[in-house]
């Protein structure tokens, strides 16, 4: 998740005196305003917790008033704070950061602890109504759905609730998954819109896990009814006879063996993102990108109104990193974001190998960045438990928020943690320090996960032919 703090408000406190409040920015939403005393608070809280030489550091206090230069400089080293504390595997993932996180939302929205009624969606379309509490958290309002739905709680990690938008034509885009530092209902309703809604959906990738879901009756109609509505919205391609196979399983009701022979299409698992713009093969390219069977899929369409496909494999890529920038808002004028509105600009770019020797930055740029590397970094936690041995439905229950705890990760394989970079530096001074993704998976067989060991290289020229671009078999690492 991406943290910043664009901006700062003076703001009238209960006595009459002002005070300047610092607007805590996630994905470049307004999560929650909070003072600078709130946040020294906690940072004197995580220093006694974890000690001081874990804790990043803190703007000092200042004696007198501090001037506007001096609150510019501040918000600044807030925000690097707040970044530094959630990318950190320990601090990141406390309940005592998340719990800061969860307070300060209640309070900036104005919404009292109450008990009210939640909509939950599930893919076709029905709702499910769960009575919760205001200041219950992501994790309480999906037990909450599972209780309700009598999911049995061994499967409740198998699945999570995303925040989604519902467009005019029955589009559907995936906003963000609901993360352990936030209510959801509070979430829901500060967005005052109806195209908001919260959706469940499975949370893992890998389709061997299908069937410990399919062998409980509700798992297999959550899951029945998710691949069904991925079909329908031409998410998972489907030519004519099996088209005709579907429909016929469907009037037997042969739920499984509906789902079994949509694990074999194209795309069948994976999240459609909107059409969004990269750099690869060319700049300004138009792309529809899919996250799914560990690799990244894009669907590019060419200066030159060509199409063409190809993936770009988990495996494959060294680093990636999430930049944020505020951006005036198009109106004919060149004002700076001082002087004008301005929308947030999200970028994902990612270091792909190439070629053995050659690796070469690929950026996308979208709404959907975070998210996009939200399954980017949930791929990589399946591989790694995978690979360790590590127990998938122990990490699926404690995951929620697209990374796993570090007793089930990062002990397991004792590597330092992927980089996700939150600002663009480039040259980038410190490239050596970057952990290389694929040393830390360099002996993991994905020959069952992929279907392509072709040893083609990915480069611009591959989009000279009919046939789609495809990365370096995963044996030539």
């Amino acid at each position: 998740m991406h943290f910043s703090i664009p901006e700062t408000e003076v703001r009238s406190g209960e006595n009459g005196s002002t005070y300047v409040a610092y607007n805590i920015h996630v994905n470049g939403v307004l999560h929650c305003r909070v003072r600078y005393s709130q946040l020294l608070g906690l940072h004197e809280q995580i220093k006694k917790e974890y000690g001081s030489n874990v804790v990043p550091a803190f703007p000092p206090k200042k004696i007198f008033t501090l001037t506007p230069a001096e609150v510019e400089q501040r918000r600044e080293h807030l925000e690097k704070y707040m970044q530094a504390v959630r990318q950190d595997p320990l601090l990141g993932a406390s309940e005592m950061f998340n719990s800061f996180l969860r307070k300060a939302q209640q309070e900036t929205q104005q919404i009292p602890t109450e008990e009210v009624a939640l909509d939950i969606c599930l893919s076709n379309g029905q709702k499910v109504t769960v009575n919760i509490l205001t200041s219950d958290q992501t994790e309480d309002v999906l037990d909450a759905a599972a209780t309700k739905l009598d999911l049995p709680d061994e499967l409740v990690g198998y699945f999570s609730l995303f925040l989604v938008r519902e467009g005019v034509d029955g589009g559907l885009t995936f906003v963000r998954k609901l993360q352990e530092f936030e209510l959801p209902y509070v979430s829901i309703n500060s967005l005052r819109s109806s195209e908001f809604h919260i959706l469940l959906r499975k949370s893992y990738w890998d389709m061997a896990y299908d069937g410990d879901v399919m062998d409980n009756r509700v798992g297999l109609n959550l899951l029945y009814a998710q691949t069904v509505s991925d079909i329908e919205r031409g998410w998972i391609l489907v030519n004519k006879d099996q088209d005709r196979q579907l429909k016929s399983l469907q009037e037997k009701g042969s739920k499984k063996e509906f789902i079994h022979l949509g694990q074999t299409l194209k795309y069948y698992g994976y999240i459609k993102f909107d059409p969004c713009i990269t750099d690869f093969p060319e700049k300004g390219c138009q792309v529809i990108v899919s996250a799914g069977n560990n690799e990244l899929n894009f669907h590019v369409k060419l200066p030159n109104e060509q199409m063409k496909e190809g993936s770009f494999k988990v495996t494959r890529m060294r680093c990636w990193r999430v930049t944020s920038s505020q951006v005036p808002i198009a109106n004919g004028t060149t004002n700076s974001c001082s002087s004008s509105k301005c929308e947030v600009k999200l970028e994902l770019a990612f270091e792909y190998l190439m070629s053995k020797d050659r690796l070469q930055w690929v950026t996308i740029t979208s709404q959907q960045a975070i998210m996009m590397s939200i399954c980017l970094q949930s791929m990589v936690d399946e591989l790694m438990v995978k690979k360790s041995g590590g127990s998938i439905k122990k990490m699926l229950r404690k995951r929620h928020n697209g990374s796993i705890h570090r007793s089930d990760s990062q002990q397991a394989v004792k590597s330092p943690p992927l980089l996700v970079r939150n600002e663009m530096d480039s040259p980038d001074p410190n490239r050596e320090q970057i952990v290389k993704l694929s040393t830390k998976l360099s002996s993991v067989s994905l020959r069952g996960i992929s279907a392509s060991n072709s040893a083609n290289d990915i480069s611009g020229n591959d989009f000279h032919g009919n046939y789609a671009f495809e990365g370096i078999g995963d044996d030539d690492l």
